[in-house]
C-alpha cells in the first residue's frame, strides 16, 4: 500500500513539476515578443497541454524525464539573444523556485504534522508528495541544466555563444544520442549497481543537486532556527 502510494504521490508532484516547467517557458517566450506558445495552446496551466506520456512515465519510474517542447520562433523576439536565454532559463527558475518553496513547508510538515499521523494513509501521500516536489524539482532543473539537446542547457550556451565551432555543431548533431546514452547507462546501473562507477549521469545529478540544494536548505534551516531555537 505505501509504494502505491508513493507512486501516486511522485505523479502528482511531476504533474506540477511539469506543467509549471513548460508555462514558464511559454510565458517568457510570449513576454519576449513571440506569441507562437500562445497561439500552438501551451500559455497553459492544463496539464494535458503539456505532458509527453513517455517522458512522464519516466519521470514517474526514473527520477527525470520530459514534457513536449513548447514551440518558439526566436525571431519574433523583441531581442533575440536575451529572448532565447530567458525562454530557455524560465523553466529551471521556475523548478527552482518551486523547490524554494517547497522545502519550508515539507520541513513544517514533517515537524508539526507527520510525526503525529504517520499511520494515516493521506498524511503519507503528502508527506511523499512534499519530499518528492522538493526532490524531483532539484532533479529536474539539474537535469535540464546539462548542456545538450534538447535540454534548456544547451539552449542556453546556444544563446550565447555567438561563435558556433565544430565542438558546438558536434553536440548540436549529435548530443540527442550522448544524452540517450547516459540515460540508458544510468538505468543500467540502477540494476546492476557494480556498474555505478561509471554511471556518468548519476555523478552528474547528485553533485548538481547536493549544489543547487545548498542555498536552499541552508536559508531556510537558519530560518528555522532563528524561530524554534
Amino acid at each position: 500500500m505505501e509504494k502505491v502510494l508513493e507512486y501516486v504521490a511522485i505523479f502528482l508532484a511531476v504533474i506540477i513539476i511539469l506543467t509549471l516547467h513548460e508555462w514558464a517557458h511559454s510565458f517568457a517566450a510570449v513576454r519576449c515578443g513571440d506569441n507562437t506558445p500562445k497561439y500552438s495552446g501551451r500559455l497553459s496551466v492544463n496539464p494535458l497541454r503539456h505532458f509527453d506520456i513517455i517522458g512522464l512515465l519516466a519521470f514517474v519510474f526514473v527520477g527525470f524525464g520530459w514534457a513536449k517542447p513548447v514551440p518558439i520562433n526566436p525571431y519574433n523576439f523583441k531581442k533575440y539573444r536575451s529572448g532565447l536565454a530567458l525562454t530557455a532559463s524560465a523553466g529551471v527558475i521556475m523548478n527552482y523556485l518551486l523547490a524554494f518553496i517547497g522545502y519550508p513547508l515539507f520541513v513544517l510538515f514533517l515537524r508539526y504534522v507527520f510525526v503525529s499521523f504517520s499511520d494515516n494513509a493521506f498524511f503519507y501521500l503528502l508527506y511523499c508528495f512534499l519530499f518528492y516536489l522538493v526532490r524531483y524539482n532539484l532533479s529536474f532543473c539539474a537535469f535540464n541544466l546539462i548542456p545538450l539537446p534538447p535540454l534548456d542547457g544547451f539552449r542556453l550556451v546556444d544563446a550565447v555563444n555567438r561563435r558556433k565551432g565544430r565542438v558546438f555543431q558536434f553536440f548540436r548533431q549529435y548530443g540527442y544520442y550522448i544524452l540517450l546514452g547516459l540515460i540508458l547507462l544510468n538505468l543500467i546501473c540502477e540494476y546492476i549497481p557494480a556498474l555505478s562507477v561509471i554511471n556518468v549521469l548519476g555523478y552528474l545529478m547528485t553533485f548538481a543537486q547536493n549544489i543547487l540544494g545548498a542555498p536552499i536548505t541552508f536559508f531556510w534551516d537558519r530560518i528555522f532556527g532563528l524561530i524554534y531555537d
